[in-house]
């Protein structure tokens, strides 16, 4: 076994980690971080982020990324629509570019972050699979293959099934009654104009009582689709997803009395169904400080997706944790716990909204739970 020692690591190249690394670094601070995918074009990254003013914004100012971020963002993106399962258009609001939360790609911003750490920060292909509290607040953390390292400041920023929680936590994230099917339509406008003008320039959200489309137009002109469903958690167990006209068929068998245009949303998709459960880690979810380590993102405050904050705060809180590591230098301890003083109320709070709005979206009477929201709002 071969180990290393790096006196901050990082377990996660997601967005939050690497906010981190970029803010530590234009603060004159080294870290490594640990990614699990083999290379930065591994995986599709998913789809369009609305980058909020007061949290995601904040970071890239931190992080020197503002301008370059702007560049990135998606005219027209800030649309919003919302449907009933008839396909009538109860709320078409257009973009016109005050809400302070424009729409960007996943994969461009991820990109955006990559490009601006020195080479050899990220080390691809390194899945942790263990991690175990040494002496004097040290960690060791294994890897599949087969290799270790130890650090001085491990954060874990390792999404939703994070291996660092456990020296933090005991908490798991559980179902929250809400699975997804992902699929995409390219070339939207000339492939599937009806759908393109269904989904219009921005987000549609097309909602009824435990199910609903939710689609997004992003800036190659495709539109990536989740379709929304309120069923038991292991449900998909019997759907082989592998069969798209199979799993269209098991799918589109809860929207039987859907408008035909809202149905080809799903019927018409190219490529494979990606079936997704939503978990969510328990609100509130923090913990005592341990010396040494520390978590950001999903790791620490798994929500669902509803009230679109998810990709923001983990932004949020790798530029907080970044710029109290530099306002105290030397003392490690201090730094982590004014950054955990902020991190544990504002992922209470969001994670509470989240549910909320889960619930909102598709009770009974949907959509004029969302509805109610925007008039709220406005």
């Amino acid at each position: 076994m071969t180990t290393s020692h790096h006196p901050i690591a990082v377990v996660g190249g997601g967005l939050g980690g690497l906010t981190l690394a970029r803010v530590l670094h234009v603060n004159g601070i080294e870290a490594a971080v640990f990614d699990l995918d083999a290379s930065p074009a591994a995986r599709t990254q998913g789809g369009m982020l609305d980058i909020h003013d007061d949290s995601g914004q904040s970071a890239l100012r931190a992080a020197g990324l503002y301008e370059e971020f702007r560049a990135l963002v998606n005219p027209g993106g800030e649309a919003t629509r919302v449907l009933d399962k008839a396909g009538t258009v109860l709320l078409d609001e257009p973009d016109d570019g005050t809400s302070g939360r424009p729409e960007v790609d996943r994969g461009r911003l991820r990109d955006l972050l990559l490009g601006s750490l020195p080479e050899g920060t990220v080390r691809w292909g390194a899945k942790a699979t263990g991690a175990r509290p040494l002496d004097g607040g040290r960690h060791e953390v294994t890897l599949a293959d087969g290799t270790s390292f130890t650090t001085d400041l491990l954060i874990g920023a390792d999404g939703a099934w994070s291996r660092v929680r456990t020296l933090l936590s005991d908490a798991k994230p559980a179902y929250t009654g809400i699975s997804f099917v992902e699929v995409d339509l390219p070339d939207a406008d000339l492939r599937h104009p009806v759908s393109a003008e269904v989904v219009g320039g921005g987000m549609m959200m097309a909602l009824g009582a435990g199910k609903g489309f939710l689609a997004h137009r992003e800036t190659d002109g495709s539109l990536h689709i989740y379709v929304a469903l309120a069923v038991p958690e292991h449900e998909f167990a019997g759907v082989d997803f592998t069969d798209a006209e199979a799993a269209k068929a098991y799918t589109l068998g809860h929207f039987a009395d859907w408008d035909k245009s809202l149905r080809a949303l799903l019927g018409d998709a190219d490529g494979p169904l990606v079936p997704r459960h939503i978990h969510a880690l328990p609100i509130g979810h923090r913990w005592e400080r341990v010396p040494g380590v520390t978590l950001l993102g999903d790791a620490a405050h798994l929500m669902s997706p509803f009230a679109g904050v998810g990709a923001n705060l983990a932004m949020l809180d790798g530029a907080e944790l970044g710029l109290a590591l530099a306002a105290h230098p030397g003392d490690t301890e201090a730094a982590l716990t004014a950054y955990e003083e902020k991190l544990f109320p504002r992922g209470e709070e969001s994670a509470a909204d989240s549910a909320a709005n889960g619930v909102l979206m598709f009770r009974d009477d949907a959509p004029q739970g969302m509805l109610d929201m925007f008039a709220g709002h406005a």
